[in-house]
């Protein structure tokens, strides 16, 4: 009678502790790019971990997938194949494809309250709001500022404290810092990255000089506009005119090394690269807005996250639950502290973390400052078709073998046959 009792209690027991054992865990899996320096893919594995420490009943797989470009074509490969990731931090000018795709749905039926939207800069969620819907939210988000060298601005007699404010400026900053040994040039007054993102750095030119490249609706291109033009003459100019400037291609992945190096005296690059600057720099280094012709102004840039429509109701809800995390002020300040981006809040700078840091490190409040005066990243239906053509443009007039006025109206036409579609 007791080995009966005992056994019955010993079921019971059994039966209780299985009604307590967690539920199987969502599995997620996210791809994301890496465009700059430094242990990125460290940090988000560690982000990862500690999500899930805090959230048992979710499992994030986080997939490094390359550069922008590359985790685009890898995230519609997959939904093509059938097995698309739940979640992708992608461009967040990646918008009008994935639209165009059927491939991503729209956060506001997914979140309890939509008041979550404003806590963001509006600067970050521009481009990802269409049509009267939210698709994404902004992650690693950045704007171009100027990098420039302390130590050699003393050297060649210049305020040290001082960047340029304008374009005129920065050509005459730049003479007095190009440094030569015989014919040899040892030192470049400025250097602009024309591989990877030129379509980036010609829209910052371009809107410096008073023009937007792209119209809301994302279905026309500017690029023949006298000031479109005009920026692209300036940049050339700064090579093949004033001399300040290596001809032909700077490339995207290097210039951080050859300002690190001492090759450039400024560079125009992503805030993103701000840490791993810090990290390397062996002298003095102060980071500015871009300087104005017109005006003041820096395209945002960067990856947002966004959620694929094949992942189940229960799937969409736990990437919601994510991305919350993530982006979480006090996780936004951290992202932006180890890595340069900006944090995606005004809340994260409130943090006590975040307001320590740029006590001693002024250089990370530069970017978040020239959010005042960005403007949204170029995005058109067919972006990586519209990049491309921008890009060929802006590399057939810094090597010179097209004006820079011939570059831009075949790009215009190019983009004008893919974007009358759209319309």
């Amino acid at each position: 009678m007791f080995a009966r009792r005992t056994m019955l209690m010993a079921a019971a027991l059994a039966v209780l502790s299985m009604g307590a054992r967690p539920a199987a865990a969502v599995d997620l899996t996210m791809y994301y790019p890496v465009a700059v320096g430094g242990p990125v893919t460290k940090i988000i594995d560690d982000m990862v971990s500690r999500f899930e420490k805090d959230n048992p009943d979710v499992k994030v797989t986080a997939v490094y997938a390359g550069n922008y470009t590359d985790t685009m074509t890898k995230a519609m490969t997959a939904m093509k194949g059938g097995q698309p990731p739940q979640l992708s931090v992608l461009l967040s000018t990646d918008v009008f494809t994935l639209m165009d795709e059927n491939a991503i749905v729209p956060f506001d039926d997914l979140v309890g309250d939509k008041a979550w939207f404003k806590e963001f800069y509006p600067a970050f969620m521009a481009n990802g709001q269409v049509d009267g819907k939210t698709w994404s939210i902004p992650f690693q988000r950045s704007t171009i500022v100027l990098y420039w060298n302390k130590d050699a601005f003393k050297e060649a007699g210049l305020d040290p404290e001082k960047a340029p404010a304008s374009w005129d400026e920065m050509v005459e900053m730049s003479k007095k810092l190009v440094k030569k040994e015989g014919a040899n040039t040892t030192r470049w007054g400025v250097e602009i990255p024309t591989t990877g993102y030129g379509y980036w750095m010609l829209q910052a030119l371009a809107i410096e000089n008073g023009q937007k490249m792209m119209n809301e609706a994302g279905t026309e291109v500017y690029l023949t506009a006298p000031k479109t033009v005009g920026a692209l003459d300036y940049w050339v100019d700064l090579s093949r005119k004033h001399n300040v400037m290596p001809t032909g291609s700077i490339d995207w992945a290097t210039l951080r090394t050859d300002f690190l190096e001492g090759k450039t005296a400024m560079m125009w690059h992503t805030t993103g690269n701000l840490t791993a600057v810090k990290d390397a720099a062996k002298f003095q280094f102060g980071v500015a807005m871009l300087p104005a012709k017109e005006r003041r102004g820096s395209p945002t840039g960067g990856g947002s996250f966004y959620i694929f429509k094949n992942a189940s109701a229960e799937q969409q809800k736990a990437a919601v639950k994510f991305i919350q995390w993530m982006t979480a002020p006090e996780r936004a300040a951290e992202w932006s502290m180890k890595t340069g981006y900006v944090a995606v809040s005004p809340a994260a700078y409130k943090t006590k973390a975040m307001e320590d840091y740029a006590k001693g490190f002024p250089q990370a409040t530069v970017a978040r400052d020239q959010l005042d005066h960005a403007v949204p990243e170029l995005s058109v239906h067919e972006n990586g078709r519209i990049y491309k053509f921008v890009n060929d443009a802006v590399q057939a007039a810094v090597t010179g073998s097209q004006k820079p006025q011939e570059a831009l109206a075949a790009a215009q036409a190019q983009s004008d046959r893919v974007l009358r579609a759209a319309k």
